[in-house]
């Protein structure tokens, strides 16, 4: 555990590094005793001073839960951070521009997003789950790094936003009783491609997602219950819950695309500038 004087100095880098669209050096390779623990409470203390500024939480993010792509970046356990009203952006006909400008080695990931209606439920059964699940949607989170590379321990980007840049939402599906047993069944099964200029980039499977987005979003509940600092996901939330494919690089100019295979949702198409 770093002294509190330490965790102040860090929310203080990594919020300046955010600001000025900046790196800087890992956490961990000037304190290398810095754990995912820390982690938590220097992103708490930055969450609170944005909070001051006058930024909204609306949800969650949930990070690395595609266990496919753990040994690539060498981060072997999923994260969680806000995301902000001002970061949430909604597709218009299921299609949307974005600008970079500001993010810091801005990549692209196809994700399945929740809208909550009820409290989680204390089971992981995903069909519970989903009891508690509005909707649901496609979307793209676009990840930023201030770790030139994307170099980091589990620490460091726990600590810094949960790599957190935008959040782009398209078309949700409204859960019913008469669909939901069909989506919680297709949630692990479907299969997603990614397309960048209309040729396919990378696939993937709902199962990457620590088994299904489901299995996910009932994660997130058992770590938030272990952190009494931070409040559960409440009715009205949105939780993105973690890249199908691999992250990939993205610049302005490019269009990228998704289809998500047989589950029912309408696949986005993001343009960047």
């Amino acid at each position: 555990m770093i002294a509190p004087r330490d965790e102040e100095a860090i929310a203080t880098r990594l919020i300046d590094a955010y600001d000025r669209a900046a790196t800087l050096p890992p956490i961990t390779s000037t304190h290398a005793d810095f754990t995912v623990d820390d982690a938590y409470r220097v992103l708490q203390r930055i969450e609170q001073r944005r909070v001051e500024q006058g930024w909204k939480a609306v949800g969650r993010k949930i990070g690395f839960t595609n266990t496919t792509i753990w040994p690539r970046y060498g981060v072997y356990r999923p994260m969680w951070a806000h995301v902000w009203q001002h970061t949430v952006h909604h597709a218009r006909d299921d299609r949307a521009t974005l600008s970079l400008q500001g993010l810091v080695q801005p990549r692209i990931e196809p994700e399945i997003v929740f809208g909550i209606a009820l409290p989680l439920p204390a089971s992981d059964d995903p069909q519970a789950m989903l009891g508690s699940v509005a909707w649901v949607a496609p979307g793209f989170e676009i990840v930023q790094s201030h770790f030139p590379d994307w170099k980091f321990t589990a620490a460091d980007c726990t600590a810094a936003f949960g790599l957190h840049g935008a959040l782009v939402m398209g078309t949700p599906l409204v859960l019913t009783p008469d669909n939901r047993g069909t989506i919680a069944d297709l949630l692990p099964r479907f299969r997603l491609t990614l397309s960048q200029a209309g040729s396919a980039v990378d696939r993937g499977v709902g199962a990457n997602v620590l088994g299904g987005p489901a299995h996910a979003l009932a994660h997130l509940r058992r770590v938030l219950a272990e952190q009494p600092w931070a409040p559960p996901v409440a009715p009205g939330e949105i939780v993105t819950t973690g890249t199908i494919s691999d992250a990939w690089p993205v610049a302005p100019g490019e269009t990228w695309s998704s289809d998500y295979g047989e589950l029912p949702l309408n696949g986005l198409r993001l343009s960047f500038t």
